[in-house]
């Protein structure tokens, strides 16, 4: 078999691949839409309300508002994260679901890329959600607001690029606690989705100052707020330098994989 070519194949037929997996969600929409919402709303609820109320204000705002703008971005994450490992895992090891529609004209770069932008979408779907709902119980007053959206879908590009990384390297499922216990937990607990990141050592600020997850916060709060973020463009830079590079990384094992 001739080694696949260093750079990307990459066609529109990676929307035929997003489609496929569209169509397949909305056969279960409406539970994974609830199963995406119920687990970040009872931390919202619980944390918001509960040690909230002991708490006075968090960056000018009530702790749960403070709170409810993390929440997006740590579902959003969440939520690019587990459609790229496992549902991809699934279909990528488990179902032969990649390896069949191979067998059309579709090259295994347009599969991955079609993962890529449908965890990214699904993300975007949870991320929403949960905007409208905070919106709805009025912890949302600007319209800046909109524009949270489309830094939701970037934020879900991001970690599903990463997401997919751990995919192609993955030998099982149980592979994936890895990944969780060591980088996402630590992640969601230094990126200022709790409490602000200014409340860290110093030397722990300079590690959260790195990490993804922390610039999607400080580019979606304060759009929530009705305040232009500050460095808007340093933050998006990160994203986009983060989730474009792990997608091409992700290419590469993969074809390793699966053409090698």
């Amino acid at each position: 078999m001739n080694p696949p070519p260093l750079r990307p194949q990459l066609s529109l037929r990676a929307f035929a691949v997003w489609r496929r997996n569209f169509m397949v969600w909305k056969k279960l929409a409406l539970p994974s839409v609830i199963g995406h919402l119920a687990d970040p709303m009872i931390y919202l609820f619980g944390f918001g309300y509960g040690l909230g109320s002991l708490l006075p204000e968090v960056a000018g705002v009530s702790y749960i508002a403070f709170l409810a703008a993390g929440t997006v971005c740590a579902s959003t994450m969440n939520a690019a994260s587990f459609e790229a490992l496992y549902s991809g895992f699934s279909r990528m090891h488990v179902q032969k679901t990649w390896e069949a529609i191979m067998n059309a004209p579709v090259s295994l770069d347009d599969v991955v890329a079609g993962e890529w932008l449908w965890a990214a979408t699904k993300a975007t779907l949870s991320g929403t959600a949960i905007l409208v709902v905070i919106t709805a119980l009025g912890f949302v007053h600007s319209p800046l607001a909109l524009w949270a959206i489309p830094a939701i879908f970037l934020i879900g590009l991001c970690f599903a690029g990463l997401g997919l990384i751990v995919t192609a390297l993955a030998p099982s499922y149980d592979f994936f606690m890895y990944y969780f216990t060591l980088f996402v937990t630590p992640m969601t607990l230094l990126s200022g989705v709790f409490f602000p990141v200014d409340q860290l050592p110093p030397a722990v600020q300079s590690v959260a100052a790195i990490l993804p997850l922390t610039h999607a916060v400080q580019l979606v709060r304060p759009l929530l707020f009705g305040e232009v973020p500050v460095a808007v463009w340093l933050h998006v830079a990160v994203l986009t330098g983060v989730g474009l590079p792990a997608f091409g990384t992700a290419l590469v094992l993969t074809r390793r994989r699966l053409l090698t």
